[in-house]
């Protein structure tokens, strides 16, 4: 059961947090961190009145009854804007690999760690990065590198200890892009639209996939990571046992329920704009544990930076206007963290 807090009802702290707008960083870290939003908090967790009985999605993907799964795929995107899949081609030994090596990468001395930091005079924003007390918008460490396309990666960002990380994360990422063109193809469907249509949208084999493993060590602090909604297109997570993701609607958060085999679907700002709203951009957060350290394996899916989004053709006319302006993905991701967008 996901537990849920009214939105008046969510930090317990001595005083009050306020969320910063990220500052203007170079291309991908926008990407990668998403975009904070103000929600109003109070100082008490409660528990949930047991009459509020809503819970996140759990798509099972291997029902044979195609238009079944579209159908609950297409209504959680709506409503919820997350989902869980289960039985989703991704092999759960691989998953529990990918965990058990990236706990590995950061139980290593930091030493070890810093063989894999972005130079200090380069701009890319991948590399490892720990938590910065002076400029702190986030309690975790993390390890960001590129996935795909291969013109994409590099190698330099990739932990050469554990010895398994890149044997073990390339068939992660062979499967991840497989899972992440059904999604997509359910999506288009679930618009009318041919099943390449989304995926297309956004680039086909130029789409960048992107992996963010976050660290979170045990804490007094409530808030891992600020409330946000991602710009890119989808995010696909796994975590550890350790629960923390927390997802809003109706004016209420919402636990994500671990499930070992599972992986969260995030649906996220570019899905929601070339469905042209049909399909919401999900905010969400993730809160600390006193006692444990909690990991998750984000992969943000987006498009290139000049390529122009926005409302699908086929998706607006007399009768449906475009609500989105289309946009390079590099100008909207610029336009919304500066507060500039039009629509």
């Amino acid at each position: 059961m996901h537990k849920m807090w009214s939105r008046t009802n969510q930090i317990e702290t001595r005083q009050t947090i306020t969320l910063q707008r990220p500052p203007k960083r170079s291309k991908q870290i926008h990407i990668v961190c998403g975009q904070a939003m103000n929600v109003k908090r109070d100082q008490q967790y409660t528990s949930p009145p047991s009459l509020l009985t809503e819970t996140i999605p759990i798509i099972d993907l291997s029902d044979p009854n195609d238009e079944l799964v579209t159908h609950k795929l297409v209504k959680a995107s709506e409503e919820w804007g997350v989902f869980q899949v289960v039985n989703h081609g991704i092999p759960v030994y691989l998953m529990q690999q990918l965990r058990e090596l990236g706990r590995q990468f950061f139980e290593l001395p930091e030493s070890e760690k810093e063989s894999v930091t972005r130079p200090a005079d380069s701009q890319d924003i991948e590399g490892y990065f720990t938590k910065n007390p002076k400029h702190l918008k986030a309690w975790n460490d993390h390890l960001i590198h590129n996935l795909w396309p291969p013109s994409s990666i590099n190698y330099r960002y990739w932990p050469k200890n554990p010895v398994d990380y890149r044997k073990v994360t390339e068939e992660y990422t062979r499967n991840v892009t497989k899972l992440t063109d059904k999604i997509l193809g359910y999506l288009s469907k679930g618009l009318g639209l041919r099943r390449e249509a989304l995926k297309e949208g956004l680039g086909g084999d130029k789409i960048l996939y992107l992996m963010r493993i976050n660290y979170y060590p045990p804490s007094d602090s409530v808030i891992g990571a600020p409330a946000h909604a991602d710009l890119c297109a989808l995010t696909l997570i796994i975590s550890n046992e350790v629960p923390g993701l927390q997802v809003f609607k109706g004016d209420h958060w919402f636990d994500v329920e671990y499930i070992s085999s599972a992986i969260v679907v995030l649906i996220s700002d570019q899905i929601m704009r070339m469905s042209n709203g049909r399909y919401k951009s999900v905010l969400h957060r993730s809160v600390m544990n006193k006692e444990k350290t909690r990991m998750s394996w984000p992969v943000l899916i987006e498009p290139d930076h000049d390529l122009v989004v926005g409302p699908l053709p086929d998706l607006t006319g007399e009768e449906n206007p475009p609500k989105f302006e289309s946009l390079a993905f590099e100008d909207y991701v610029h336009r919304k963290l500066n507060k500039l967008l039009r629509d």
